[in-house]
């Protein structure tokens, strides 16, 4: 997969996330329980922190620095998630969703400056990518679309 196909499926799983909740008023997605008690926009802030979790790890990637591991940092992932959560609560809706619009253009952005090179092989830059944006927005997007089935 060349730099331009590998964005190209990124873009594509990312307006799939977003066509599952295409459609839903604001109260819809502000209500709490698609995963856990977390609402669409709780989803949508998730999504975005860890796209900004991207844009701070990738260049430290290309340096060969590894990151320190978030059970050092903070205890785990779940607990960075909870430190995140608590962080984005006090964000409007429509402040959630500039943020969210802002950080993906931000991360196309930078790929869009990146050497081809690393997007043709399975790199830790390749995989950090894959684990943060293409292969995590389809889990949300479901977590979204089930919701949306029982609510129905």
């Amino acid at each position: 997969m060349n730099k331009q196909q590998l964005i190209d499926k990124l873009e594509k799983t990312w307006a799939d996330f977003h066509q599952s909740y295409a459609g839903l008023s604001p109260e819809e997605l502000v209500r709490p329980g698609v995963m856990g008690e977390w609402s669409v926009k709780d989803l949508l802030a998730h999504v975005s922190w860890w796209e900004e979790e991207t844009l701070k790890h990738l260049p430290e990637v290309l340096q060969s620095i590894r990151p320190q591991r978030y059970s050092i940092l903070y205890g785990g992932i779940d607990a960075f998630n909870a430190l995140m959560t608590e962080k984005w609560q006090a964000l409007s809706l429509a402040e959630t969703l500039k943020r969210v619009n802002a950080t993906h253009a931000a991360l196309i952005a930078y790929l869009q400056t990146v050497s081809e090179e690393l997007f043709t092989s399975d790199s830790r830059f390749r995989r950090r990518l894959r684990l943060d944006t293409y292969g995590h927005y389809p889990i949300h997007a479901q977590a979204i679309r089930t919701w949306r089935e029982k609510i129905a």
